[in-house]
């Protein structure tokens, strides 16, 4: 029989209507009218740099100020006000006075607001804060930080005895599954807060379905062991299963408070050989990262882009998301839960390290943590991505210890991960110093050429045949907008990024060794310090782009590699005006036999796996037909005499110019088609190569400041030729490509 809830049991009531905005600091005693006209009305979600955090350049950084008017529910109860995500500091008053601050922009906070409502009502002021500093990551990063209450705000109303809500943001619950084998025990404990003396007689957990008990609560926690003598286990997409767990703090007869928590049992281990291993079975990690913001919304997202982007990576057949570089919405990772994906969850310690943010590196670490440990589908918590860009010292090995212990004195259950940076010494304290590492790979884009991606892993596997590695990113940028009859790296044609992943799926399916793999990334997203490939303030590594309207080829090299859906997909849609007399059409689809039809007739049919290509003869407008069994897609293609010169990348006029031009190479001299590592033999020739590094690196913004290569990625590098470099760069004028050369004619051999 149910029992009755006291009258001030829990109640949760959103609040993000009735909040003024003004992009000024104001005074911490403003009333809501002060700041209201100052500002704007606006409805949480909200932040302040959804237009400018995209535009590229500088966007507005710095302190502004949210204000609503609370009201408490009813005397005698406590009143919190819980804030789901505010970037990327924090102060919270109520009429004036200081109540709480919070740094870091990614995580839930509580503010306890009850004494200051004594009066019934008063005023909330938030000052919100995403100015440049030393002390609260991220600082440096290729992507936005978008400013604002940009997440839910809730008002929460209990009891004066209740779950504890000042816990590091967490649920007041803990649930700590242990599988033995049909079995399962489920650790479950409660802290419980007091403020009136007011006494509960114990706490009653339950899974829902399995079994209950009640236990007494002892300086102030209460602890239970549950058995599940059956247990389904979560099993990734085949079988999700959660089960959920209650804890309710009773006073006799009387339920004074509630937690639902939902959870799932696995098991889970990385193996060198043989990759992830799920409840046993081989279960290879194949998806995508994820950032959350969107385009013209910035990182104040809505309900309807979180299902969305569920829906695409669903749609994609995958089985892993790496839900980047900060902890996201819980919502998305209850959503990861009942879709059966396999998370890395990760803290924004980011690009540089930053000695004054070690604590607060600590603050979120326990925070994700804290506030997800519950979640079936997160498997690793990430300590941090290529933070060695400006130099992998003692401190940066100490530090990322210490993140180490920490995680797995919070949590035994799950693994500590890293991805480190592609520059990152194999043989760096890094690399072992978390359970299981991954690494950031860009041959074929940044540096190098696709297939050099299969010469390192292999190395690395050969070499260190008893350490798990993973790819956790890898990409190539793509505007849609650009197309290529003969797509090359560096070009930003969505041609080209179609042909690197071809080959990235081929490369990944052949090593199975890989424990996970992630795109980078699954969409186009903000990135302020970017200005390249046509689109400024945008990485455009996106499988979708950045308002996810359009699914670039790449997508659908994906889909043909891990969805079991029938589709068939004709690639090139958008470079429908084609000038050669014979065209390859490609088709990527996941069935055995695809079929091609122009204007109605049958030209050809191809069996093979994922890509199918056709050489299809053009003489005018044609219809273009792919098909296998019910599964069909077609696209239009016209002949022309010349395409549009707006289907190709304003900077690969580089690339065309040094195709046509006869640059002089002097016998016995140096010249742009010679290679870094030879013209550096001399003297004067470094310096010249000097100075092309650091034109490279700047082009990349913000975060290619002080990068440090090491030998193993210098030893790459020194085999590309100035030529290639600047070719893959982009940004340099025609002019300054002459003249480096002439200057290097000078230089002998």
């Amino acid at each position: 029989m149910t029992q009755p809830a006291a009258p001030d049991a829990r109640r949760a009531t959103s609040i993000n209507a009735g909040w003024a905005f003004a992009p000024v600091e104001l005074s911490t005693d403003s009333h809501w009218a002060d700041v209201a006209a100052a500002g704007e009305h606006v409805v949480l979600p909200h932040t302040w740099n959804a237009i400018d955090g995209q535009a590229g350049g500088d966007y507005c950084r710095g302190r502004s100020t949210y204000a609503r008017v609370i009201e408490a529910e009813a005397p005698n109860v406590e009143t919190w006000i819980e804030f789901a995500g505010v970037n990327s500091s924090a102060e919270v008053y109520l009429d004036g006075r200081f109540l709480a601050s919070h740094d870091g922009g990614y995580s839930t906070f509580r503010v306890n607001v009850t004494d200051g409502l004594a009066d019934g009502a008063g005023t909330l002021v938030v000052i919100v804060d995403n100015a440049k500093n030393e002390r609260v990551y991220p600082q440096q990063a290729d992507f936005t930080f978008y400013g604002g209450i940009y997440r839910e705000v809730r008002q929460l109303t209990v009891g004066r005895v209740h779950f504890a809500l000042d816990g590091h943001g967490g649920p007041g619950l803990i649930v700590t599954p242990r599988l033995d084998g049909e079995g399962a025990e489920v650790a479950l404990s409660a802290a419980v807060a007091s403020t009136s003396g007011g006494s509960a007689t114990g706490v009653r957990f339950t899974v829902d379905g399995e079994a209950t008990v009640t236990v007494p609560i002892l300086d102030g926690e209460a602890n239970a062991s549950l058995a599940i003598e059956h247990v389904r286990r979560w099993h990734g997409l085949r079988d999700p299963h959660l089960y959920m767990a209650r804890a309710e703090l009773v006073a006799g007869d009387v339920v004074l408070d509630v937690v639902d928590l939902r959870f799932g049992c696995r098991e889970f281990a990385i193996d060198p050989q043989r990759g992830f291993l799920l409840n046993g079975e081989e279960y290879p990690l194949r998806g995508v990262s994820r950032h959350q913001d969107f385009e013209g919304v910035g990182n104040a997202i809505t309900e309807e882009i979180k299902q969305g982007d569920l829906a695409l990576i669903r749609e994609l057949g995958a089985t892993t998301v790496r839900l980047a570089h900060y902890q996201h919405d819980q919502r998305f990772y209850d959503l990861c839960d009942e879709a059966g994906l396999v998370v890395w969850a990760e803290i924004p310690q980011i690009t540089v390290f930053l000695p004054g943010a070690t604590d607060n590196a600590r603050d979120q670490l326990t925070e994700l943590i804290v506030q997800n440990r519950h979640h079936a589908s997160i498997i690793s918590w990430g300590l941090s991505n290529e933070i060695t860009l400006a130099g992998s010292g003692d401190d940066v090995v100490a530090a990322h210890r210490e993140l180490n212990d920490l995680a797995h004195e919070l949590d035994s259950t799950r693994l500590t991960a890293m991805a480190n940076l592609f520059l990152l010494e194999t043989d760096h304290p890094l690399v072992g110093l978390p359970d299981v590492m991954s690494y950031n790979l860009y041959f074929g884009w940044y540096v190098g050429e696709v297939a050099d991606n299969d010469t390192w892993l292999d190395d690395f596997h050969a070499a260190n045949p008893e350490i798990a590695i993973g790819l956790a990113e890898y990409g190539a940028d793509a505007n849609a907008q650009f197309q290529s009859v003969a797509p090359e790296k560096g070009d930003y044609t969505e041609s080209y990024q179609a042909l690197y992943h071809e080959h990235m799926v081929g490369m990944i399916e052949a090593r199975p060794w890989l424990w996970a793999t992630h795109v980078w990334n699954l969409a186009d997203f903000g990135s302020a310090g970017r200005d390249e490939g046509g689109v400024a303030g945008r990485n455009q590594k996106g499988l979708v782009s950045f308002d996810r309207s359009l699914k670039k080829d790449a997508f659908y090299v994906y889909k043909a590699a891990w969805s079991s859906e029938p589709f068939v997909h004709v690639a090139g849609r958008r470079r429908d005006e084609r000038a050669e007399d014979v065209t390859e059409v490609i088709v990527y689809s996941n069935q055995e036999r695809v079929a091609l039809s122009v204007d109605g007739v049958e030209v050809g049919a191809v069996e093979g796996r994922r890509v199918f290509r056709f050489q299809v003869p053009l003489t005018g407008e044609h219809e273009v037909t792919a098909r296998s069994g019910a599964s069909t897609d077609t696209i239009m293609l016209r002949k022309v005499d010349e395409v549009s010169a707006a289907s190709v990348m304003p900077t690969t006029s580089i690339a065309n110019w040094f195709d046509e031009a006869e640059l002089p190479s002097p016998a016995g001299f140096f010249s742009v088609r010679d290679s870094l590592g030879d013209i550096k033999q001399s003297e004067d020739g470094a310096r010249v190569i000097a100075s092309v590094m650091e034109a490279v690196a700047t082009s990349r913004g913000e975060v290619g400041h002080g990068v440090e290569i090491p030998p193993a990625m210098q030893a790459i590098v020194d085999r590309m030729s100035v030529e290639k470099l600047i070719k893959q760069a982009g940004g340099v004028s025609i002019e300054h490509v002459a003249a480096l050369n002439a200057q290097l004619n000078l230089i002998a051999k």
